[in-house]
């Protein structure tokens, strides 16, 4: 089975406090499924973290951004 690459990594985004911040990458494999994590913590969808997954496309967003969120 071939492996599943980045097409596009993430990028460092910027937002105020109090705002939300998207962050994106592109997979060579549509729909493979995605851990996202902070250091060695897996996040989960909550208040804070909303993930969305179209084809190749995953989507981070973090509401409410505070300086520890970096």
């Amino acid at each position: 089975e071939i492996p599943v690459l980045f097409k596009q990594e993430l990028q460092n985004e910027e937002a105020k406090e109090g705002k939300q911040v998207k962050l994106t990458c592109e997979l060579s494999k549509p729909d493979t499924p995605v851990k996202w994590m902070k250091g060695d913590t897996v996040l989960y969808a909550s208040e804070k973290y909303e993930f969305k997954q179209h084809g190749t496309v995953a989507e981070l967003i973090i509401r409410d951004v505070k300086s520890i969120d970096s």
